[in-house]
């Protein structure tokens, strides 16, 4: 069976990846696949009712946000634990949550961890944490990970001031170290911004990689009609 995966970094953090992961795992759920989110390391952590709570004393559970969105768009089901094997309380780099809680985030565990899910599912798509260098321990970075595993690349930018150099230097990196980048996403982040249509073009104009698709603006990130989204399924 060919398994497709993906792995999807951004320009920074909290300018949409996971939102943009559910849309695509949505989209080829469509399209006649076996899909998978997986988020090998988390941080930032809340309160959720516990679904399995008639299974034990425990009323609500700790979970990532963004874990969980990825659990829920998924087609196939998954424990919250194969989507988000690492997970940290606080909100800030892996590497230093790591250190600070004496909780070594070790390569091999993160590829063993996509190895049991490539054993349910044919489409994948892994979302790192913030961009394409977050540190995941005092010598690895996601990057590094992404290089061994030879994971096709998913870039998401989202449109606001200094995004034009975040993403350039970003693919420019990608591409550097012989990777595959797929294609490129405009997430527009903000209600308004004049300058959209502007930086959008000159992106068009450096980035070498293919546009998947331009997001809109979306208000309420729990109820999004897919078939108004027009992002090409990479492939």
């Amino acid at each position: 069976m060919i398994i497709k995966k993906f792995f999807v970094t951004g320009t920074d953090t909290n300018i949409g990846k996971t939102t943009i992961s559910s849309i695509l795992l949505k989209k080829a759920k469509n399209y006649g696949y076996k899909t998978a989110g997986y988020k090998p390391i988390s941080s930032g952590m809340k309160k959720y009712k516990n679904i399995a709570s008639h299974l034990s004393n425990n009323k609500y559970q700790l979970i990532n946000q963004d874990a969980y969105i990825l659990q829920k768009n998924s087609s196939i089901y998954l424990t919250y634990k194969e989507i988000n094997p690492i997970s940290f309380l606080e909100s800030a780099p892996p590497n230093i949550l790591s250190l600070i809680n004496g909780k070594e985030i070790k390569i091999k565990n993160l590829s063993s961890g996509l190895k049991k899910i490539s054993l349910k599912s044919n489409w994948i798509l892994i979302e790192g944490a913030g961009g394409w260098f977050t540190p995941i321990s005092n010598k690895y970075t996601f990057s590094d990970w992404v290089k061994i595993e030879k994971f096709k690349v998913i870039l998401i930018v989202g449109i606001k001031l200094g995004c034009i150099n975040h993403a350039i230097l970003t693919e420019q990196s990608i591409l550097s170290n012989k990777l595959t980048c797929v294609g490129w996403i405009a997430n527009n982040i903000y209600p308004k911004n004049k300058y959209t249509s502007y930086y959008i073009q000159t992106l068009l104009s450096y980035i070498k990689s293919p546009l998947l698709g331009i997001v809109p603006y979306l208000k309420n990130t729990d109820q999004i009609n897919i078939d108004k989204i027009k992002i090409k399924l990479p492939t």
